[in-house]
């Protein structure tokens, strides 16, 4: 009897160890887990589709000829007020991480190990701090990055077969986040540190070339397409094809993160779809651009027909978003800033134009189709909401996770649901270019009201962007309350987050917080 007494008790004691020590809980039967799709757009504009994100259309969505976009939203949810962050790396850490950048410190975008760009180095008047140039790291050792577990690596631990398509840029060169590999993915397909292709076409081998052999953008692993006629996003599309035959046939649920480079500089034209926009009568440059436009949104749609081809759309979870927003201030053909009007600006920028993002969810069984939610939401969000997708519970993040499941928004599109959750963004940093609203800032948003924080003079705007979607009236001097409680309310912010502010050269003093200056 004390025999089987002492058994008795080893065994539950070896069981409550092995219930310690495992990963985080999923379903039982992976089969039956959703597979998950993430098209993720580098510099697509709210306004670079004909799908429209507003109550009209508008005549860039009459311009651009987005035919699958259209098809996704009609198979799922459209949010009309998604944000990210002005540039790429800062939301790419924040999606991968669950992490607002005030406090990944991630909040340019990075390159080269523990280097700060030269626009920061030199600035006439301010002092920037030494953010966390060399990205996200799954190692705690590596100095000048945020130490965090990525979401991928959460699926994969949960038994998704996970693969990494196109642009990674999520560590420095040199740093272990350089490869997508060493964050949760099982395949890592032309990612590397690096945020834009040197060439986009196979011809040009994608920027491989003798020239170029010390540069940091030349596209990798996709030698075979070298020499050929072929674009890069049709490339990166052919590539992921391959690599979901093998969870499809083995029926092991997958997270497939398209990442593609288009719609980012070098504006290259997709030679497949220029004569149409040519004879729209635009330039050359903007043609070209609506190329970039024109062949991810042939990628989208291939991926959904291989969905339906392999009678697995009815078990796939799409989303579609762009990192920041449309590329305006340089490169493009007309006149700068008006690229993603009626918003004001674009990338680099903290007004509408370079934050609000077209945003598609499609989630068979559980979101309406031809719905819309206008309800707003950040880049942050992802990380938890993806996992809630998939079933994933009790996970173990060595990170404070600041993002928010949208879950529940997806099964609820009542107005108003968010409007006492505050979004912040925080860019103590320099980008090179000028024009509205671009420049180191800190900013929030509660309800309909938006205010921003401009670190060089203090400058402050307010803005109401239910009455005021492109920005041109300031209301900062007329609703000196309003001022008052945002400015204490992201004050609290940037404290509690720790966040990095950049100081005066004159003084060697920080700047100081937004509620300071109304003392």
């Amino acid at each position: 009897m004390l025999q089987k007494i002492l058994f008795g008790c080893l065994y539950l004691l070896t069981l409550l160890i092995f219930i310690g020590c495992k990963g985080p809980e999923k379903k039982t039967d992976t089969q039956s887990s959703p597979n998950i799709i993430l098209f993720l757009v580098d510099d697509m504009g709210w306004q670079d589709t004909s799908v429209p994100f507003w109550y009209k259309k508008t005549d860039f969505n009459h311009r651009y000829r987005t035919p699958n976009m259209e098809r996704l939203a009609s198979q799922g949810m459209k949010f009309t007020q998604a944000y990210a962050t002005p540039v790429c790396s800062p939301t790419r850490i924040s999606l991968m991480t669950g992490i607002n950048a005030a406090r990944h410190r991630v909040t340019n975008w990075t390159l080269h190990k523990d280097k700060l760009k030269p626009a920061e180095t030199s600035h006439a008047t301010l002092d920037f701090p030494h953010w966390n140039v060399n990205g996200m790291t799954p190692d705690s050792t590596i100095d000048h990055a945020v130490y965090a577990t990525s979401f991928p690596a959460l699926l994969q631990q949960a038994g998704y077969y996970t693969i990494h398509v196109g642009k990674a840029h999520f560590g420095a060169i040199g740093t272990p986040a350089e490869n997508p590999l060493n964050i949760g993915f099982h395949i890592n397909i032309a990612g590397h540190a690096a945020g834009a292709p040197k060439s986009y076409l196979g011809s040009q081998n994608f920027g491989n070339t003798d020239e170029f052999k010390t540069s940091p953008w030349p596209v990798p692993g996709l030698d075979k397409y070298h020499g050929k006629d072929i674009f890069l996003t049709e490339a990166l599309t052919l590539e992921a094809l391959q690599a979901l035959e093998i969870p499809v046939k083995q029926k092991q649920p997958f997270f497939l993160y398209m990442s593609y480079y288009a719609v980012h500089t070098p504006i290259m034209a997709d030679k497949r779809f220029l004569q149409t926009y040519l004879e729209m009568g635009l330039d050359s440059v903007e043609a070209s651009y609506a190329t970039l436009v024109a062949s991810m949104d042939k990628s989208l749609g291939d991926l959904m027909d291989y969905l339906q081809e392999k009678k697995i759309e009815d078990n796939t979870i799409i989303l579609f978003m762009s990192d920041n927003g449309g590329l305006s201030a340089v490169a493009r053909g007309g006149e700068p800033h008006s690229h993603n009007r009626p918003l004001s600006s674009g990338k680099g920028s903290i007004h509408e134009g370079g934050i609000r993002e077209p945003m598609l969810v499609k989630w068979p069984g559980v979101v309406k189709p031809e719905t819309v939610n206008d309800n707003y939401l950040i880049i942050e969000d992802f990380y938890p909401t993806i996992l809630e997708m998939a079933g994933i519970q009790n996970y173990q993040a060595v990170q404070k996770i600041d993002g928010q499941s949208f879950v529940p928004l997806l099964k609820d599109t009542t107005p108003g649901q968010t409007d006492h959750r505050p979004l912040f963004w925080h860019y103590p940093n320099d980008w090179g270019p000028t024009g509205p609203g671009i420049g180191a800032f800190s900013a929030v948003r509660l309800g309909d009201w938006k205010y921003i924080y401009y670190h060089l003079d203090q400058r402050i705007e307010l803005f109401n962007l239910k009455d005021d979607i492109g920005e041109s009236v300031n209301m900062a001097g007329s609703e000196p309350e309003k001022v008052a409680e945002l400015a204490a309310l992201l004050t609290l912010h940037l404290k509690q987050t720790k966040a990095q502010m950049p100081s005066f050269k004159s003084t060697g003093a920080p700047v100081p917080y937004p509620e300071q200056i109304l003392k």
